[in-house]
């Protein structure tokens, strides 16, 4: 008797839990993390909790300068499609042996690149930007410094870095180099013997792979005469987040973001790059496709 009492408790406990859960509307809890995805911070700095739209400031004036910036741009687009690529002959293009990407011939030539340091984070180190002698050359100089900020979280610091600004198209639409006709990057530099590293970052497919850059060395001569560094692209290696990556894949050529230069080489004391120009070529006598080997975690037997 007491067994059949025990199970018929436990039907209606079953029957009112379905009813609960089939009529019941659902409560759907929403925090300001499931709304919009948090920037970077520093260590110790509070976050910032304000809603998406309480960060967007209305200006008339810049609406309509923007309007008709944007049509503009997209004007160029159309006309440019009939033309050519990029606004210039088919034939061209196609024979088209070396592509000048940057030239620095002007004081608005530097408003296309980004300099930034480990001030971000609490470092000291510090980068500044200017135009080289006659305005033909870029200078960038500053100091190193790779003593962590005393937050208690940071471990390293000590960093230096010059990137391109995304190109963009008419309505901020991301616009990608398209290098796959060239297998070799061609920059004419001048140094104070400091190892730089060059990082170029491509589209990714996946929001998980936004961090994945392309990396490769280059070793600057002190002194006052001019380098120039051929580097192939098939010398670049993947890395995230500073981690070279166990699994290697070629360079995507055909949808390039930005170039940046970036200094860490954990010696302190000032330092200086001048650049002229930053262009692509082709080198016949390269035909090596990728340098390293691929590995595989679990090989086949």
């Amino acid at each position: 008797m007491s067994l059949s009492r025990t199970m018929l408790k436990a039907s209606k406990g079953a029957c009112e839990i379905f009813r609960r859960r089939q009529f019941q509307p659902n409560l759907v809890i929403l925090s300001t993390r499931t709304i919009y995805e948090r920037d970077y911070r520093r260590p110790g700095q509070a976050p910032d909790t304000r809603w998406p739209w309480q960060k967007i400031r209305f200006d008339f004036a810049k609406g309509l300068e923007g309007i008709s910036k944007h049509f503009g741009l997209l004007k160029d687009e159309i006309v440019g499609h009939w033309v050519g690529p990029e606004g210039r002959p088919m034939l061209e293009h196609i024979l088209e042996q070396s592509r000048v990407l940057w030239e620095f011939r002007g004081p608005e030539s530097l408003r296309q690149w980004v300099v930034s340091s480990d001030r971000e984070i609490g470092g000291r180190s510090e980068t500044y930007l200017k135009m080289g002698r006659n305005n033909s050359t870029c200078m960038l100089y500053g100091t190193l410094c790779s003593v962590p900020p005393r937050d208690g979280e940071t471990i390293y610091s000590g960093y230096c870095t010059l990137r391109s600004k995304q190109y963009l198209a008419s309505f901020d639409r991301k616009k990608h180099l398209d290098l796959s006709s060239f297998n070799t990057l061609h920059l004419r530099i001048r140094g104070d013997g400091r190892p730089w590293m060059i990082n170029i970052s491509t589209e990714s497919y996946f929001s998980h792979q936004k961090n994945d850059i392309y990396s490769y060395f280059m070793y600057t001569r002190g002194g006052p005469y001019w380098q120039d560094v051929r580097i192939p692209f098939s010398k670049f290696f993947l890395s995230s987040r500073g981690r070279i990556q166990d699994q290697q894949h070629v360079l995507w050529l055909d949808k390039v973001n930005t170039i940046a230069f970036t200094l860490g080489d954990k010696v302190d004391g000032p330092f200086q790059l001048e650049v002229d120009f930053i262009a692509v070529c082709i080198d016949n006598a390269h035909t090596e496709e990728f340098a390293y080997e691929q590995y595989k975690r679990n090989p086949e037997v």
